[in-house]
């Protein structure tokens, strides 16, 4: 490499490979589903303590339901300006943010019937949530432990977040998440990049949940069907206009996932609930879409809607100041060799909620697939490779919006 900077990154990590993959299989068998609290903690440990040794300073953010929350600054920024003050004034010398989860899907022993295996033959790591995100996770651990041993110091303060809530939506942190971004010159997400193909995400759709329940009359459907008033046949109904809502040209999708409902064959329901998704491209989108629902009304007699948002995500949108720092990072893979390709991700991410607020690029995480499969895997190859990318942005000059 011709670039002093690169090579002296890209050769210090290719010889701590082993290592990397090391760091990812350890946690990966330390599994951390949404749902069990304690599971976070032992996860949050190791990482405190490696990214102490290199000058961070730790705060757990507690949670109710949660198993808390890490957040990370460095003690002291180049001209002596102390990071947490910085973030906390949104004041003095721009910072970046590195955004993540140590919470994964798979419940508590996956390991035993999905374990965690290195198969160098294949280039592979397999194991329930070495790909989202436990790799992407490593692979900023070892960015800016590079950069640390090099003596290379960002002129753009990294700060790190990582929640243990975002694969069930985010629920307690995303005001942590909001308050971050807002303070942040420019957010970098370590989720997983989309595809054996290894694309950036720049852009994410929105995500909306809402349940909703339809309120009827029981009656014997024999003796006295006219005395009922169907909730299901209301439901019917509304399906189809939900359904109807859905317009692939403009990246609108409405999808009714769940339904239950009645007691008995021979009884006129008297209630009946859906759970609902919706998917769009654009903020203005997402408002018509919940707009639309929310206004929802019955039409069968003796029936009445209940419709409850609990869940909305806007989508992360290819703002200008979105555009210009992809642009950034197109040059850093240039500087590798490496040609990055853009590409829209219909699930979404807290990428969507700090690109509300400021510079966001997503998909900066391990090259590999299967998240949320059984087949779940990350390229070994790639590792390096994308940890020596991450450690590049991160030198980053900060960017004119």
């Amino acid at each position: 490499m011709t670039d002093p900077e690169v090579g002296g990154v890209g050769d210090f990590l290719a010889e701590r490979r082993d290592d990397l993959v090391g760091m990812v299989m350890e946690l990966a068998r330390l599994e951390s589903p949404s749902q069990v609290p304690e599971s976070q903690h032992a996860i949050q440990e190791l990482l405190t303590r490696r990214l102490e040794a290199i000058g961070f300073k730790a705060r757990l953010f507690t949670g109710e339901n949660s198993g808390g929350h890490l957040y990370l600054w460095r003690e002291k920024a180049p001209n002596g300006v102390s990071q947490e003050k910085r973030s906390a004034v949104g004041e003095g010398a721009p910072v970046q943010l590195l955004l993540g989860h140590t919470d994964t899907v798979w419940p508590i022993g996956t390991v035993h019937d999905m374990p965690v295996e290195w198969n160098e033959e294949e280039d592979v790591i397999r194991g329930p949530g070495v790909f989202d995100m436990k790799a992407g996770i490593v692979q900023m651990v070892f960015a800016l432990e590079a950069l640390s041993a090099l003596g290379l110091e960002p002129s753009v303060a990294p700060t790190i977040f990582l929640n243990s809530d975002e694969e069930i939506g985010s629920p307690e942190s995303q005001g942590h998440v909001e308050r971050l971004a807002q303070a942040s010159s420019r957010v970098l997400v370590l989720e997983p990049a989309l595809g054996p193909e290894g694309l950036i995400k720049t852009t994410r759709r929105g995500v909306g949940r809402f349940e909703i329940r339809v309120i009827g009359r029981a009656s014997h459907s024999g003796v006295a069907l006219e005395e009922g008033a169907s909730a299901i046949q209301e439901m019917a109904l509304v399906i189809q206009t939900l359904h109807g809502l859905t317009d692939p040209d403009r990246g609108i999708s409405v999808n009714v996932g769940t339904v239950s409902g009645g007691t008995a064959v021979n009884v006129v329901a008297a209630e009946c609930r859906a759970s609902v998704d919706v998917r769009v491209a654009t903020v203005a989108d997402g408002r018509w879409v919940s707009d639309v629902i929310l206004a929802l009304e019955a039409t069968t007699p003796g029936t009445r809607l209940e419709v409850e948002r609990v869940l909305d995500r806007g989508p992360m949108e290819a703002t200008p100041r979105n555009l210009i720092l992809w642009e950034a990072v197109q040059g850093c893979g240039k500087r590798l060799g490496l040609e990055l390709e853009g590409a829209e991700s219909g699930g979404a991410s807290d990428g969507n909620t700090t690109s509300l607020f400021t510079a966001t690029v997503d998909g900066l995480g391990a090259v590999g697939h299967g998240a949320h499969a059984h087949n779940e895997h990350v390229q070994v190859s790639k590792l390096v490779e994308r940890a020596t990318l991450l450690a590049l942005i991160l030198m980053m000059p900060a960017l004119e919006a």
